[in-house]
């Protein structure tokens, strides 16, 4: 279970979340809202790359800010662009390196990494450069570096985003056949009406969570709405 207790984080002196307090154990949940609603900040909070000023955020009940160890084994995140998760040039160093962070020695690092790239269908990429390769593919890549780290739960920020239809409709298929438990951030509805559990952030609080029948039309139609009083 994601245990999010009473958090409160600020930025630059401005408050995104004033005691939010949610329960995660759905194998799929979906957050939406609008552009600094929270959404991206909240799945940075859950994978410990940052930590509240105030409350806490337990993973399978690892205290993620402070056990980053622990965090690494819980919690996996993609980021909305890959590029900004991609440190090394060639794709086995950028797999191995989360399982070095786990512990694991280089050799045996290169070896899982490579077990990794296999099961992910795409053994003869090992040796390629990660600049060469597709927005989905180093989409792929990065989500292969999670796997490979073998966590409980993977959040994605924004993963459809910048990709054509098919990679959209790949990527759908990936995180549907994840053994994984979920949690993904979208501006896209569709693409999470199946999920079991949508919860609608509106200024760093909880304006709708329930199934996606429920919550996803009464978030389009105050989208729709706000658009309609808005100036262009």
């Amino acid at each position: 279970m994601i245990e999010i207790e009473d958090i409160v984080f600020r930025r630059d002196g401005a408050p995104v979340f004033d005691g939010l307090r949610l329960r995660l154990d759905a194998p799929r949940v979906a957050i939406v809202g609008r552009n600094g609603s929270g959404k991206s900040t909240l799945l940075r909070l859950i994978a410990g790359l940052a930590e509240p000023q105030g409350g806490e955020v337990r993973v399978g009940g690892v205290k993620v800010a402070k056990d980053r160890a622990g965090a690494l084994a819980t919690v996996g995140i993609l980021f909305q662009n890959p590029d900004h998760q991609i440190i090394f040039p060639t794709v086995i160093e950028e797999i191995a390196f989360g399982l070095e962070q786990q512990g694991h020695p280089r050799d045996e690092a290169r070896r899982l990494a490579g077990a990794a790239l296999a099961r992910a269908g795409h053994p003869d990429w090992a040796e390629r450069l990660c600049h060469t390769l597709s927005q989905g593919q180093r989409q792929m890549v990065c989500l292969t570096a999670i796997l490979a780290m073998e966590p409980r739960w993977i959040l994605f920020d924004e993963p459809f985003n910048s990709l054509d239809i098919p990679s959209i409709l790949r990527t759908e298929a990936r995180i549907a056949a994840l053994s994984q438990k979920v949690v993904t951030v979208t501006h896209d509805p569709a693409r999470v009406r199946d999920y079991d559990r949508v919860i609608w952030l509106e200024q760093g609080a909880v304006a709708a969570d329930g199934a996606p029948g429920a919550v996803l039309p009464a978030y389009v139609a105050a989208m729709e709405r706000l658009a309609r009083e808005t100036p262009c």
